[in-house]
């Protein structure tokens, strides 16, 4: 544009700032100074940043304010727990069709599955607390993945992908919708195993690092709860050497150290998130004594959750814990159980598995159903893949991940209700295929947002949880 065309054509003073060309060009260069200035000086650097964990708007009304994910690793037989197969019973030590391993015989379950709740849904006698809670569980028994290997498998299954290393579905929940409690950590794991993917299953890759999972225990907790030994605390926070106030101070004054280190080099420092990190475990300190000591819970919830028996005291201190963290405003709690990779003595450990799961699981959902707290939580069960139908050895089921079973609670999903199959025998999945981008894409959309719209900018490209692929399974939805 010209200059003359700032200017009344006229030729009238256009105002007491611009009445020449000489006055327009020096109220542009003195606007382009300004603008060089303010990058020079930093001034946008040592602005107040936003809090990365504010509670944010989700994209619609959500169904779920919260996520409790049950997982379990190893990879649960989906026909012996939530599958029912009278066809696998009938053909028992029959050839499967299709393409299996060389001289593999039909395994029918060694337990009976029972019509459970008004509902009538199928589920095996080794969960017989669950099965009375039948009409809560909404069952998707098309579930199916990639491949048949534990650690791409769980990593698919907690970020979508196991050939890139990506954020969890933990963190980009929290980074979509923030926390509800600021003095507690948006994202937490308990008992994590160290294998299978390791830390990325709980991590933030390229979002920033204040939306990963706090960690907490880990293969040795995990071998504390099977032999039903007291739990490492959710998180060790203690400075008893410094007060309040001197903790404070410290804080403080790394927060400017790191200011000023911005203001001088013009950019990030990189240590933003670690930073974050210190001002989050201060503040848990005036909440995680209190949020720890489960012995303020009545003696009959603590009951009710198995704390009294050796072989559920593990498992139902978990879920407890994850009651709590709910109740307290955490986002995203996952409890972790692993030791479901059944390749033989399937008749004897898939059923130690499921007595230590099974009655804190039930008492998990009567809990968050009398608090109030179900009807907006999003409670799951599941593991990276299922078993074969027939057997492994004489007592043993092998990897199976063409089809499988996770269940739903709560949170906006249907209950009493079952959602896709596999084939008569339960090896492949063959209606309402669910592939795990399919699930991750529900999850999402039970809280409030869309997951074509969760994106990141990352590397020139933005990036979401579901890459290019997932579809909300719209059928479950209450």
């Amino acid at each position: 544009m010209s200059i003359d065309r700032l200017l009344p054509e006229d030729g009238c003073p256009a105002g007491p700032l611009m009445n020449t060309r000489r006055d327009v060009l020096r109220a542009f260069s003195c606007g382009f100074g300004w603008l060089a200035f303010r990058g020079l000086s930093g001034f946008e650097s040592v602005l107040p940043q936003e809090d990365p964990l504010a509670p944010k708007p989700p994209h619609f009304p959500a169904r779920a304010k919260r996520v409790i994910f049950l997982c379990m690793s190893g990879g649960p037989s989906h026909v012996d727990t939530f599958d029912y197969k009278p066809g696998l019973k009938a053909d028992h030590g029959k050839a499967p069709s299709g393409r299996t391993r060389a001289g593999a015989k039909l395994f029918a379950s060694p337990w009976e599955f029972r019509q459970s709740g008004q509902s009538g849904l199928w589920i095996s006698e080794l969960f017989p607390e669950l099965g009375k809670l039948a009409d809560k569980l909404c069952l998707l028994r098309g579930m199916h993945t990639d491949l048949p290997a534990h650690p791409q498998a769980a990593l698919k299954l907690h970020t979508g992908s196991f050939q890139f290393v990506r954020p969890s579905l933990g963190a980009w929940t929290l980074y979509g919708l923030g926390t509800m409690n600021r003095n507690l950590p948006g994202f937490v794991t308990i008992n994590p195993p160290s294998g299978q993917g390791g830390a990325q299953n709980y991590g933030s890759a390229f979002l920033p690092a204040i939306y990963q999972g706090l960690r907490t225990g880990g293969d040795r907790g995990a071998g504390m709860a099977a032999r039903g030994e007291a739990r490492e605390p959710v998180a060790n926070i203690d400075n008893s050497r410094l007060s309040d106030a001197a903790q404070r101070r410290q804080l403080d004054l790394s927060g400017a150290l790191n200011a000023e280190r911005k203001r001088q080099d013009r950019q990030e420092s990189g240590v933003e998130g670690v930073i974050q990190s210190f001002e989050l475990a201060f503040r848990m300190q005036a909440e995680i004594p209190e949020l720890l000591d489960l012995d303020k819970e009545p003696a009959s919830v603590r009951t009710e959750y198995g704390l009294d028996d050796d072989e559920t005291r593990g498992f139902g201190t978990e879920c407890l814990m994850a009651r709590r963290l709910a109740e307290k405003g955490v986002r995203f709690i996952e409890v972790n159980r692993g030791s479901w990779d059944q390749h033989r003595n399937l008749r004897e450990d898939l059923a130690r598995n499921a007595r230590a799961i099974d009655r804190p699981i039930a008492a998990l959902l009567r809990d968050l159903d009398r608090r109030g707290l179900l009807a907006d939580t999003l409670v799951l069960w599941g593991g990276e893949f299922g078993r074969t139908p027939y057997a492994q050895g004489n007592d043993g089921r092998d990897h199976n991940h063409k089809g499988f079973t996770t269940w739903m609670a709560g949170g906006g999903v249907k209950g009493g209700f079952s959602y896709g199959a596999t084939d008569d025998h339960g090896i492949e999945a063959v209606d309402g295929r669910t592939s795990i981008h399919d699930w991750h894409s529900t999850i999402l959309h039970l809280l409030g947002l869309d997951h074509e719209k969760l994106t990141y900018r990352h590397a020139g490209r933005d990036f979401r949880l579901t890459d290019v692929h997932g579809t909300p399974i719209r059928d479950i939805l209450a």
